[in-house]
C-alpha cells in the first residue's frame, strides 16, 4: 500500500520553525498499529492521520495515541488547502476523541475551534518536579494541573528562558506532560511558555497547541481580556493567536509551512 505523506511547520510560516508534524490523510481510516508504526518512523512529536470517508482524525506520538492536538490539526488543515480538497473561505470539520473540531480556512492564516480547558490549583507544590525542572519554589506564582498535566507560572520571562530541565530524573516521576508560563516581557506579546513531555518521548514540544487552550483561559482571567498574542519559547520557536470565545471554546490561529512531500511504502 502506497501512502501520501507530509511533514508540516505549524505555527509559523517560515520553514524549519514551528512544530514539525507529519500528516497522513487516507480515503479510510488505517489500523493502529499502522499508524503508530508511522508515527514512529516520522519520528516527530505528534503524526496526525486523516480518514476522509468519514473525517475522523487521530494524532499519535512516537509512543503513544492523544487526545487533542493543536498543531497536528493545524497541519492537516493545512495540506487539504494546499492539495485543494479545501479552499480560503470554507471550515473542515473533523471528528476526533475531544469531539467535533474546526478548521476555518483564511487566505494565510488557520483558525482552529478548540475545547476549553479545566484548571485547578493548589497550594501544595511539587518539590521534585520543581528541583528537576531547574525552578525555584519561590519564583512559582501559579500551580495547578489540566487534563492530567501540570501548569505552572512563575516570575519571569527570563527565567522561563534559562530553564535547562533534568529529564532523566523527570522521567522516574510520574507525570504526563507539564506546561510553563511567564507575562511576557515584550509590547507585542501577552504571554510565553514551554512545554516539556519527557513520559510520552518528548523532551520539549517546540509549539503545544492544545496546551494554549489552557494559556488561554489562565491569562484571560488574570490578564481579563479575551484575545492574545503568544509565543512558545522552544529552540524551534512559534507563534500563537488565542481567544477565548463567548460560548467558552478557544480559537487558536496559525499558518504552516509544508517542508516535505513523499510517498510511504508499507
Amino acid at each position: 500500500m502506497d501512502l501520501n505523506i507530509y511533514q508540516v511547520d505549524s505555527f509559523t510560516s517560515e520553514a524549519f520553525k514551528g512544530n514539525p508534524a507529519g500528516v497522513c490523510i487516507s480515503e479510510n481510516g488505517l489500523t493502529e498499529a499502522l499508524m503508530l508504526s508511522i508515527a514512529e518512523e516520522m519520528a516527530v512529536s505528534e503524526t496526525a492521520f486523516l480518514s476522509l470517508s468519514d473525517m475522523r482524525l487521530r494524532w499519535f506520538t512516537p509512543q503513544v495515541e492523544v487526545a487533542l492536538c493543536g498543531h497536528g490539526t493545524l497541519a492537516v488543515a493545512h495540506i487539504l488547502k494546499e492539495i485543494g480538497v479545501a479552499k480560503a473561505g470554507e471550515c473542515i470539520e473533523f471528528n476526533t476523541l475531544s469531539g467535533v473540531l474546526s478548521a476555518k480556512l483564511q487566505d494565510s492564516t488557520i483558525e482552529l475551534d478548540f475545547p476549553s480547558t479545566t484548571m485547578s490549583f493548589n497550594s501544595i507544590k511539587n518539590k521534585a518536579l520543581l528541583t528537576c525542572l531547574g525552578i525555584n519554589e519561590k519564583d512559582v506564582i501559579s500551580f495547578g494541573l489540566f487534563d492530567s498535566k501540570e501548569f505552572i507560572e512563575i516570575e519571569s520571562e527570563e527565567a522561563l528562558l534559562a530553564l535547562s530541565p533534568n529529564f532523566d530524573g523527570l522521567k522516574l516521576l510520574s507525570g504526563r506532560g507539564v506546561l510553563i508560563t511567564a507575562k511576557s516581557s515584550s509590547e507585542s506579546l501577552d504571554f510565553v511558555s514551554r512545554y516539556f513531555a519527557p513520559w510520552v518521548g518528548i523532551n520539549e514540544d517546540p509549539v503545544t497547541g492544545s496546551a494554549h487552550c489552557a494559556l488561554t483561559v489562565y491569562w484571560a482571567e488574570k490578564l481579563k481580556k479575551s484575545t492574545f498574542n503568544a509565543y512558545q519559547a522552544s529552540s524551534r520557536g512559534g507563534y500563537v493567536g488565542t481567544e477565548l470565545l463567548s460560548n467558552g471554546r478557544i480559537k487558536l490561529i496559525g499558518s504552516a509551512v509544508t517542508t516535505i512531500k513523499g510517498q510511504m511504502f508499507v
